[in-house]
């Protein structure tokens, strides 16, 4: 990679005609390409196969033990006793129809946001689809464009590439005909075409896409969390299972078929088989919810990291703003003319063929109406805040030389008409200096800025996007800070966020120490920060993140670029330059602001939901392991079969936690899920399982232990229903009319079980007389009045 050179930056101009015109392939040469093979042919993969998806739900760890379990069961005891197996079968599919839904949706928005490269064939520019590129094609490239396959310069007009993405390097590359670009990279000034050299899996990009796909995860702390959690509870499981078998199996002189199915009893509780299932059901939901609202979410756990965000720094320009501006005034500098002015500003804006939104704007206002000839350009670049162009007014005549820019940029800092400016920009305009250059000075030279010769101030007014002010409202309520990142003119920048109700100090980035220490502090003073340069842009978000925040960044221009890659989140609009589509993790189709909050909501449902029934789930994994200890210790028969804890299970944590984790949740993110979850399911589960241990003794004591086995599974059933029933309605708080109803019929079922001749004897539970039945229910009541002041305490004294 010899041509990947890294310097200083360099603003190259150059001659308005640096080639020849080329017209491209024939259509034939594209057919001949086409059925060579030599085409672009890399598939763009914004989620997982249908393949994948199916593999990732049904061959895990906790399937292979379910799976194996079950056809032990099929074998040796009634169908009754093996239906965990087929509520496995039913959770994993649905968990594969709804990832399977959620890709679908993924798939549609990723081809409405779509790189369409413009391709010059038979000398007619056409967008076409990155995968309908042919080797040889010629592709046109201007500012915020991604080069999508490697290819050679033929034509340059001040272009100048960005390849941090590829080589680290913050600095722009200029490229003449002849130069090699690489896929990956972007174009941060200029324009130009190139000729594509190496396409599909060929192209440098699709190198690295094939070592890390678009489908890998960012960071998710819920991910990790389940992750750590299931680790643990492998390692708690190996032992005690096989404790479980020798005493049921050798120890105990039992059935060789009934002791079986108690030992897989024992084991089966132990997995907590449906919690990796419900996280990916609830990412999946959230990912066709959002959807729906044309917001692209291309990795998954970018929702939940949204949720967690603590500080997101808003582009002005794009995001607070919307892209197009109109020109409101004109002010003369000196003894100029308004007239030449505007034939000037006329021939700046035909000098460029990819004008930004300023430049449009002036193009609308005073457009080209004389023959001048451009002799050079100089595109703009947000690193040096000014564009320019030289003319040759007349024939013979030397060309002159004119910028236009930023006035606190070209101008003397006591120059009078900075007053005007500053005055201006207090009222949230945008102005542009229109400046000749020195006779004979070359634009391209840095030192062109200075002592120019001011002509004009160009006025502009910029259309703020409606529902901005909501917007930064909810971020200000959820106590996440806004801070407005902008390479505009800081006074501007700060009138713009004020008449939008962000309120706070306003800063010029030039004054920003380097220091990253110094830079953070400064930005948690700070609201509004003005003249920002791209590579600013991604210290400050670096100096925020070491600084212990969690960060997201919004914008559309190619100078957002390096700083949405590396904060936490990255969301760009979709209208917004390629390059920032490609390394955002969010991408706002309908370019609406206001979509963010429906984002942040959405990670906090998945959030706080599975943060709920984490707990169910775990507080089943530790009473099922001490229970299996207690026997073991013991040397008693296991209470339970395996129809018994299915029961449990579905009535207080399938179907209850099915609903819970879908159901809506503003609370607030919060870091330290396994710590949170835990602290809740070690004290519940211990609780559970010592009350259904006690009562499962006295059973024993009360019966006589000979042939009363039902008797004693039946009273150690209720009590630690009625434990299981009162931990669910603790997490199902606070209370709504829907949450109460699902307690109350996940009880009810309970009760019908028990009512229901056929139904009692199907699961095999039947309370005999009074006395004991009752001291299981009183065991209960005393274990959940303990477990709700035990979990009260936890809450005061165990941080989260």
């Amino acid at each position: 990679m010899t041509h990947l050179e890294a310097g200083a930056q360099v603003d190259a101009v150059r001659p308005a005609a640096a080639t020849s015109p080329v017209t491209g392939l024939t259509r034939a040469e594209v057919a001949d390409r086409v059925a060579r093979g030599q085409v672009n042919d890399v598939p763009v993969r914004s989620s997982r196969s249908l393949a994948e998806i199916v593999r990732a739900n049904v061959f895990t760890r906790f399937n292979a033990i379910i799976g194996v379990l079950w056809v032990i069961m099929l074998a040796v005891a009634p169908i009754q006793d093996s239906l965990f197996g087929f509520v496995i079968l039913a959770n994993t599919g649905i968990g594969i129809v709804q990832e399977w839904r959620a890709k679908k949706t993924l798939d549609s928005l990723a081809l409405i946001g779509e790189v369409r490269p413009t391709v010059r064939r038979d000398g007619v520019p056409a967008a076409i689809g990155t995968a309908e590129i042919v080797l040889d094609d010629l592709i046109e490239i201007g500012p915020g464009d991604k080069v999508v396959v490697d290819g050679v310069c033929v034509e340059t007009d001040g272009l100048e590439i960005d390849e941090s993405l590829l080589t680290g390097e913050a600095d722009p590359v200029p490229k003449m005909p002849g130069d090699q670009v690489m896929s990956g990279s972007f174009v941060v000034a200029g324009g130009g075409s190139f000729q594509a050299t190496r396409v599909g899996r060929e192209a440098y990009a699709a190198q690295l896409a094939e070592e890390a796909s678009r489908f890998t995860l960012v960071h998710s702390e819920l991910r990790s969390g389940i992750s750590t959690i299931l680790k643990y509870v492998t390692w708690m499981m190996i032992p005690t299972a096989i404790g479980l078998v020798i005493s049921q199996l050798v120890v105990k002189d039992n059935e060789l078929k009934d002791s079986v199915a108690r030992t897989v009893g024992g084991i089966v509780p132990m997995v907590p088989e449906g919690l990796v299932l419900l996280t990916s059901i609830a990412f999946a939901v959230g990912v066709i919810r959002l959807g729906r609202k044309q917001c692209l979410v291309q990795e998954l756990p970018a929702i939940e990291g949204l949720a967690r965000v603590d500080t997101v720094c808003l582009d002005k320009t794009g995001t607070l703003t919307e892209g197009g501006m109109d020109v409101t005034g004109l002010r003369v500098l000196g003894d100029g003319d308004e007239r030449y002015v505007r034939r000037v500003l006329g021939a700046l804006g035909a000098s460029d063929p990819r004008p930004n939104a300023s430049l449009r704007a002036v193009i609308d206002a005073c457009p080209r109406d004389d023959d001048w000839r451009t002799t050079g350009t100089l595109p703009f670049s947000s690193a040096r805040k000014y564009s320019g162009a030289t003319f040759e007014e007349a024939a013979g005549e030397e060309p002159v030389g004119w910028l236009l820019g930023a006035p606190d940029v070209l101008l003397d800092p006591d120059d009078p008409a900075l007053a005007d400016t500053a005055r201006m920009n207090e009222e949230g305009l945008r102005v542009l200096l229109l400046a000749r250059a020195r006779p004979g000075a070359d634009i391209d030279d840095p030192a062109a800025a200075r002592g120019v010769r001011p002509a004009a101030l160009v006025v502009l007014e910029q259309r703020l996007r409606p529902d901005a002010a909501d917007t930064l409202r909810y971020f200000a309520e959820q106590d996440v800070r806004a801070k407005v990142i902008s390479g505009d003119n800081a006074v501007s920048v700060g009138a713009v966020a004020s008449k939008l109700g962000l309120s706070g100090t306003t800063v010029d980035a030039r004054r920003l120490p380097a220091d990253r220490d110094a830079m953070a502090e400064a930005l948690d003073a700070g609201t509004v920060f003005g003249r920002v340069t791209p590579q600013q842009k991604r210290n400050m978000v670096g100096a925020l993140q070491a600084n212990g925040h969690t960060v997201a960044m919004t914008g559309d221009g190619v100078n957002d670029v390096l700083a949405l890659k590396d904060a936490d989140i990255g969301v760009a609009m979709g209208s917004g330059s390629e390059a920032t589509r490609a390394v955002a993790q969010i991408v706002l189709l309908n370019n609406s602001f206001a979509t963010l909050p429906s984002v942040v909501a959405e990670g906090r449902r998945v959030i706080g939901n599975i943060t709920r029934v984490a707990t169910l789930f775990l507080v089943k994994t530790v009473y099922s392991v001490l229970l299996a200890v207690l026997v073991v210790c013991s040397q008693v028969e296991y209470p339970f079969l395996p129809r018994h804890l299915t029961l449990l299970s579905t009535l207080t944590i399938g179907v209850p936690a099915f609903f819970l984790a879908l159901a809506p949740n503003k609370e607030r993110a919060r870091p330290n899920f396994v710590r949170r979850v835990m602290r809740y399911a070690i004290p519940g589960g211990v609780l559970a399982a010592l009350a259904t241990f006690t009562t499962y003794l006295i059973a024993r004591s009360h019966y006589g232990g000979e042939g009363e086995l039902a008797a004693e599974t039946s009273a150690a059933t209720l009590t630690l229903f009625l434990i299981s029933v009162w931990v669910l309605a603790i997490i199902a708080r606070p209370y709504t009319w829907w949450r109460v109803a699902l307690v109350a019929t996940m009880a009810g079922g309970f009760l019908l079980v028990l009512v229901v001749p056929w139904l009692q004897e199907f699961f095999a539970l039947k309370l005999v007389g009074m006395t004991m039945p009752w001291i299981a229910v009183g065991i209960a009541a005393g274990a959940a009045a303990v477990l709700e002041l035990l979990w009260r305490w936890v809450d005061r004294r165990i941080p989260a």
